[in-house]
């Protein structure tokens, strides 16, 4: 991609470096976490906004369990045999949801491939336990793609969030490189039914693995045939030396040009920077797409 800095074993640049911060309500939202046993996905992938996210009181709560059954090679999520699901795991998010007084919730999960709806009814008791104890806070789950099965998918469906997402994470070809199981057309279909059922409908993707504009472009075309109106683009960064490396830092100029493109290629809002992640100030996708 033209506007990238190669990444030579070079410190991150100026606009990767970030303030973690530390206020009362960082506190609070962590003591939280911490106390109702529930895992974040903000401190699982390492996210780079978890300070700014946290000190205002916003978290992406992680359902399932925080051991992954698949092994994704840019993802920090835990992988192995996961624990059975905990049934009082769904009502421990709404309270705390409560707590918090959050107007929005994003809510995602790790891959529960070993269980037969790959963990959709328990995804489907989450949101409804939210609804009924918050019935002011909207909602985006950030969903897997639940081996492509339409009665899984439509569990959750069936609860219509404010906003379903599914990320692609990358172009085409990277994706069998870098998911450990996912498949690139399986997530298209995802999202189509989706979009099919009139909940907007997500998705997002990393830059730095060595895509160019061309597959990025592509792949934007694609969400959009599929009817996915709602788009996020952030920078990879590596969680580990075990980990996919990274490839290219990409400039903010980059970002902005994607933006610029996707908008006007048909997407409703993009969120698109070197820090932006899926569930990055989520809000701002409610009622963009229509």
């Amino acid at each position: 991609m033209s506007g990238e800095i190669k990444n030579s074993h070079v410190r991150k640049p100026e606009w990767l470096k970030i303030n973690l911060g530390n206020n009362q309500r960082f506190s609070e939202t962590g003591n939280l976490v911490t106390s109702q046993r529930l895992h974040t996905i903000c401190q699982s992938g390492r996210c780079p906004n978890l300070g700014e996210c946290w000190n205002r009181g916003a978290a992406t709560f992680m359902i399932g369990g925080d051991i992954c059954t698949r092994s994704c090679r840019f993802c920090n999520t835990r992988t192995g045999r996961p624990l059975p699901l905990d049934s009082g795991e769904p009502l421990r998010i709404a309270l705390s949801i409560k707590h918090l007084g959050l107007k929005h919730a994003v809510v995602t999960s790790v891959d529960r491939d070993d269980l037969p709806d790959c963990g959709a009814a328990h995804w489907a008791e989450t949101v409804r336990q939210i609804r009924l104890h918050n019935p002011g806070t909207t909602l985006e789950t950030l969903i897997p793609d639940f081996r492509n099965n339409a009665l899984s998918l439509d569990l959750v469906i069936e609860t219509r969030p404010e906003i379903i997402s599914h990320n692609m994470e990358t172009v085409r070809r990277l994706t069998p490189v870098i998911r450990s199981a996912a498949r690139y057309e399986d997530s298209l279909a995802v999202l189509k039914r989706v979009a099919g059922s009139g909940v907007p409908a997500k998705s997002g993707l990393m830059l730095g693995m060595g895509e160019t504009e061309g597959e990025v472009a592509e792949l934007m075309s694609d969400l959009l045939s599929v009817g996915c109106r709602l788009l996020s683009i952030g920078q990879y960064l590596q969680p580990s030396r075990n980990h996919f490396p990274v490839v290219d830092y990409v400039h903010p100029e980059v970002f902005a040009r994607l933006r610029e493109h996707a908008l006007l290629s048909g997407f409703h809002h993009v969120e698109s920077g070197p820090l932006v992640r899926s569930s990055y100030r989520s809000e701002m996708f409610l009622g963009h797409n229509g």
